[in-house]
């Protein structure tokens, strides 16, 4: 069975959201190279509404391995407002995203992704889905924005590893206890 890993950009007081505004240089060549191994362990990428509309138009024309390794992927959008998705190789999933990933994960061979700790994430962890939670802490204080840590059940993870960057950002990854 392949692994679904949840990769979040996170500031140090907590921030998610917006990582544009505040990540800057901290997603430096050492970040991308790690980012794109991870993808092509990869061959799809989950993804709620917000994520693909903010995803899309931004990433859609491919610059580089990094793009061009997510547009080649297949893209699974968990959405029950989305009609249509115009990017390629993505397909919308309008109905229980928990039921739809235990699918997914008995196919194919390499992992599933997500990008960011939002709803669908949330909802996968409190399911028993997530087997890999990757925290990327950037060490700078956004001031504002979404924060990370939303009311919801308790969930235990176990520490896999913890590693420092050159330029400060720690990668922190657990699995479920």
């Amino acid at each position: 069975m392949r692994k679904l890993i949840v990769s979040s950009l996170v500031s140090l007081d907590g921030i998610h959201g917006d990582p544009q505004s505040w990540v800057g240089d901290f997603f430096d060549e050492q970040a991308v190279q790690e980012s794109l191994a991870v993808l092509l362990g990869s061959d799809a990428m989950l993804m709620g509404r917000n994520t693909y509309e903010y995803f899309a138009p931004a990433w859609s024309s491919p610059q580089g391995p990094y793009l061009e390794r997510i547009n080649a992927m297949r893209k699974y959008v968990f959405s029950s407002t989305l009609a249509a998705a115009s990017w390629n190789n993505a397909t919308i999933i309008p109905g229980d995203p928990a039921a739809a990933v235990r699918e997914l994960k008995e196919q194919g061979d390499r992992h599933l992704v997500i990008y960011g700790y939002g709803q669908l994430a949330q909802t996968l962890l409190g399911h028993g889905l997530v087997d890999q939670l990757n925290f990327v802490v950037n060490p700078v204080m956004a001031g504002s924005g979404t924060t990370l840590f939303r009311p919801g059940k308790r969930t235990n993870l176990r520490l896999i590893s913890a590693t420092e960057r050159r330029n400060g950002v720690v990668v922190l990854s657990y699995a479920n206890a």
